[in-house]
Parts: C-alpha cells; sequence; structure tokens
C-alpha cells in the first residue's frame, strides 16, 4: 500500500518563526520556497511543509496530524515549550497494547498537533 498522506500543509502566519519552531522541535533542515506571495518549508521526507499562501489560515480546531518522535517524545515536548508553543495534551499512554504514547500541543502559528512516540 502506498502511503495514506502524501502531503501536509501546516499553515503559518509568520513564516521564520514557523521553520524556526518546526527546524527545532523536529531537528530537521527545511528547503525553503519563495514563490511570490507564497512560501514553502519543506520537509526532507517529501511528505509536507511550513506553507505561507493566501487563505491558509492556522486553528486549533483542523485536523490533527502527528509526527512521530519514535525515541525522542519527551524531549519533543519539551522543544514545544523551548519554542514558543503550548501543550494542551500531556503524554499519555495509548489504551491500545503497544501503540506507545501521545501528546497534543499547539505551535508557534496557533495550530494544534500532535507528537507520537515511545
Amino acid at each position: 500500500m502506498k502511503k495514506l498522506i502524501t502531503w501536509v500543509d501546516i499553515p503559518a502566519v509568520d513564516f521564520d518563526r514557523a521553520v524556526k519552531f518546526y527546524s527545532n522541535l523536529l531537528k530537521l533542515d527545511l528547503e525553503i520556497f519563495d514563490c511570490d506571495e507564497e512560501k514553502m518549508a519543506c520537509f526532507p521526507s517529501g511528505e509536507g511543509a511550513i506553507s505561507l499562501a493566501p487563505g491558509f489560515v492556522p486553528s486549533e480546531n483542523g485536523p490533527i496530524i502527528n509526527f512521530n518522535c519514535e525515541n525522542d517524545l519527551d524531549g519533543a515536548i519539551d522543544r514545544v515549550v523551548q519554542m514558543g508553543g503550548k501543550i494542551v495534551h500531556p503524554k499519555t499512554k495509548i489504551e491500545v497494547e503497544g501503540r506507545g504514547y501521545f501528546a497534543l500541543f499547539i505551535d508557534s502559528e496557533g495550530n494544534r498537533l500532535g507528537l507520537y512516540g515511545d
């Protein structure tokens, strides 16, 4: 089966702040594209980007995208707070056996997202 999710756009209102937030949170180098009214900072995996574009509005109530933080969930939670985000649901054991833990956070732009790991 191919990937279920092919692309994720995470809206930003302050592009530089959002790029810094996600670069530090996920310990990634993002490739930046500036196209007149639109800017994108693409994840190296090719699965999505931080996007600044007309009509892209951050929200706490949209879909929940979960980032895989395998062996560094606690570190990722700490980095959310360090980078100006907010944890809105603390690290919680998923009740299904062998499914690990998750946490929900609000990013620097006001989007609600998740972290998943051990």
